[in-house]
């Protein structure tokens, strides 16, 4: 019996195994952004994602020696390991914890889950991947949904803070789809969650340095709320979310997996409507229907990429 085997429950069906996997991931995923938004409360962006991916770092090595997965990357996998460190654990967290600093949990998770939209685009142009119509009208249909959370009404124009905000947020969904776009390209040689730990590790040592540079060293009340907060982020919220998704994608038909994932943003907005008070607004409902509803309806996908990738 191997090591998922025993944390998800012996004697389950892959299906089922597969399934257990999927619903940890996507509720530890969805709790994490108002509990990321706390964090800042106490910890700058830099600094707060930096601790929180040091934490996870060790926690990944250690479930990758539990499952004797354990191995360093060969050179063949060095590119996409810098790719995704650089793209997704260090330039879209951070974004995404700036852009928390200035919009609520709700809007920052269903701006951040657009990735999906531009992806398909992307795999067009950079890949050769043929855009089928089916995929076009998801994206229209996704991308109507962003129009009506930017719609005069519903959006200040004029509030600085509001555009530096949702701009970060935008930002961080094109880096996470670089991300994607580099991962569906790459021939891999190690499983995609062997390479995991290894990124996350030197993620924090990128983090860990820049925060020192900018912030120098943290200045804060070491609150038994707040190290809860970085250890729930940490803990379930990346490492028990990353194995998740890797158990589900390796159990489970790659389309259904990565339309799982999408309940991640739902999971958020309750959460932040119950940790918060974030009551979501009409606009944001229909907003993120509209644009889950265009990424399911476009889902079409042979691999399961959004695991892969890291889906948070």
């Amino acid at each position: 019996m191997s090591a998922s085997d025993r944390v998800v429950g012996a004697g389950k069906t892959p299906r089922t195994r597969g399934f257990l996997a999927l619903a940890a991931a996507v509720t530890a995923w969805g709790v994490g952004w108002p509990v990321n938004r706390a964090i800042l409360y106490h910890l700058s962006p830099l600094t707060g994602v930096a601790v929180r991916s040091a934490i996870a770092a060790a926690a990944l090595f250690a479930i990758a020696r539990w499952q004797r997965r354990l191995a360093l990357p060969s050179r063949e996998d060095l590119p996409v390991l810098l790719s995704i460190c650089l793209l997704h654990m260090v330039g879209y967290a951070v974004l995404v914890s700036i852009g928390l600093l200035f919009v609520s949990v709700g809007r920052s998770v269903v701006l951040a889950y657009t990735t999906p939209l531009w992806v398909t685009p992307g795999a067009a142009i950079f890949l050769g991947e043929r855009l089928i119509a089916r995929r076009a009208a998801g994206v229209a249909l996704g991308l109507s949904g962003i129009a009506v959370m930017f719609n005069p009404l519903a959006f200040d124009w004029h509030d600085r803070e509001a555009l530096i905000g949702n701009g970060t947020l935008l930002l961080a969904a094109f880096l996470w789809a670089a991300s994607i776009l580099h991962i569906r390209a790459h021939r891999w040689r190690a499983a995609p969650f062997d390479l995991i730990p290894w990124e996350m590790a030197l993620a924090a040592l990128l983090l860990g340095v820049t925060a020192l540079a900018v912030d120098g060293w943290p200045r804060v009340e070491w609150t038994p709320s707040l190290i809860g907060l970085l250890l729930y982020s940490a803990l379930p919220g990346s490492a028990l979310a990353f194995w998740g998704a890797a158990v589900a994608a390796q159990n489970l038909p790659a389309v259904m997996t990565s339309l799982g994932l999408l309940a991640a943003p739902v999971v958020g907005i309750i959460a932040s409507d119950a940790m918060l008070g974030e009551t979501p607004t009409p606009t944001l409902i229909a907003a993120i229907a509209l644009i889950i509803g265009g990424i399911a309806f476009g889902a079409v996908s042979p691999r399961p990429i959004a695991a892969q990738a890291g889906l948070q």
